[in-house]
């Protein structure tokens, strides 16, 4: 039941707790799912398993953390949707300095052809670097990609595929740090040395270990999710160089988790639909796409192209997906009569538009307190509902966040034991983590419950 919430179940009525029942997740629930998870890795890692296992386990071939005693200026780039972001940064021992700079992506560059892409992007970056006067500098760039690939190199990696609303119809299977520098090239007009490729994941296990040298595992919690961790090369048998380090980074790109039916004995009927009413049934995108009308013909070749793809574990616990969840099942018990006195309505009817921040501020007001929520429900012409409607409501949103922290935590678990470190860190990044009230502390709970005893 849930624990982080302030909802007393006795005031909820009995059919809500009925509805819910399933969302809530046993102990031994969590630990077979623990178990699923760290099969599905050690397939990853291997050769003969690793094209069949959902979670690939990508190698990312980077093998040394920072100890905060760094120093120099460095370039980033951080492309990832229809927004990308470039950094200088500034660094001495402990300390850093940054500035940094957001640039629009173009639809017609997201659904064009990759050179295309590249050079926009070659584009902005001169802007940057011309901007902030460094163009008389040939500074090293690390370029963060959060899109699928398969490292090869620290410095070179293979597109698999495009997500976010991308269409580039011949971005596949090149390598990304090779893209950028032809787009460079075709500039002429500044320098800069593009000397590693990584994703969101390991920039946030990167960026914690600098402050934190026990730092083992990078965690997205947002709009979608995703972890890495630091493995044993001796483990790693997708590794392709030689060397004579001791551990690699891998990315386990574990959104695929469940996309095999490991986890059908924990799905729901609500989510289910999520997945069989998604535009782009399958991808990590529905809510961007849904609310772009002009993209719904280019999901719909997306998906016919990739047709399996289906991101289960995301789609349980990301905030792209956790409010539908909410909306869905409320809109259930509407049809029963058993909420808001059967009454609905047009806007609330709207597929993603009970927003999964909503639940972060349901979940921060205090016990008997309505105020958010009575806001919140009113903006969603939804504003007829009385006491019981609001008491049946928050179980509901305290209900999914509970199961998305034991989803998280139950991965953690895994990774925590497998690796074997003590003590170890988990850094954590991500809207969803960030802005819930609750999800820290529920993740605490279920991750010292279950990891290996002695382990901090």
């Amino acid at each position: 039941m849930p624990k982080a919430g302030s909802t007393l179940e006795h005031n909820v009525i009995f059919i809500v707790i009925q509805q819910c029942k399933e969302l809530i997740l046993s102990d031994k629930q969590i630990k077979e799912i623990s178990s699923r998870f760290l099969v599905d890795v050690k397939n990853g890692l291997a050769k003969n398993t690793h094209h069949s296992s959902p979670v690939k386990c990508y190698v990312t071939y980077v093998q040394d953390l920072p100890d905060g005693k760094e120093k120099g200026k460095f370039l980033a780039l951080d492309l990832g949707g229809s927004t990308f972001r470039v950094l200088v940064v500034d660094l001495d021992e402990g300390k850093f300095e940054m500035e940094s700079k957001i640039y629009a992506i173009p639809l017609e560059k997201m659904t064009g052809r990759v050179n295309e892409l590249f050079d926009h992007i070659a584009t902005c970056l001169s802007d940057f670097i011309h901007e902030k006067k460094l163009h008389d500098q040939n500074l090293p760039l690390g370029f963060t990609f959060n899109f699928p690939v398969r490292q090869v190199s620290l410095d070179s990696a293979i597109i698999q595929r495009f997500t976010k609303g991308f269409n580039i119809v011949d971005g596949e299977g090149e390598d990304v740090v090779e893209l950028l520098k032809s787009a460079l090239d075709r500039r002429q007009d500044i320098k800069v040395n593009v000397c590693a490729v990584l994703n969101d994941t390991v920039g946030t296990l990167m960026s914690c270990a600098w402050k934190n040298q026990t730092c083992k595992i990078g965690l997205i919690i947002g709009t979608g999710t995703n972890t890495c961790y630091v493995e044993r090369v001796e483990n790693v048998e997708m590794f392709e160089s030689k060397t004579n380090k001791s551990y690699v980074i891998i990315n386990t790109e574990n959104p695929a988790f469940g996309e095999d039916g490991k986890l059908e004995f924990v799905l729901t009927e609500f989510d289910k639909e999520v997945d069989s009413n998604s535009i782009n049934k399958g991808l990590t995108d529905v809510s961007y796409i849904c609310q772009q009308n002009y993209l719904v013909d280019m999901a719909a070749k997306v998906y016919e192209k990739s047709g399996t793809y289906n991101f289960v574990y995301e789609k349980m616990i990301s905030s792209m997906y956790l409010g539908e969840l909410v909306r869905l099942i409320v809109l259930k018990l509407i049809k029963e009569n058993e909420m808001f006195g059967g009454n609905s309505s047009d806007l609330f009817n709207t597929q993603y538009l009970f927003d999964t921040k909503y639940m972060s501020e349901i979940e921060s007001e205090e016990a008997g307190k309505w105020e958010k929520m009575s806001m919140i429900l009113i903006g969603l012409d939804m504003g007829h509902g009385n006491e019981q409607d609001f008491v049946n409501l928050r179980y509901i949103v305290e209900v999914l966040s509970q199961r998305a922290a034991a989803l998280v935590s139950a991965c953690m678990v895994a990774l925590i034991n497998k690796m074997d470190f003590n003590p170890v860190t988990i850094g954590v990044d991500g809207t969803l983590y960030k802005q819930h009230p609750n999800f820290r502390p529920m993740m605490l709970e279920y991750i010292g419950k279950f990891v290996k005893k002695g382990i901090k």
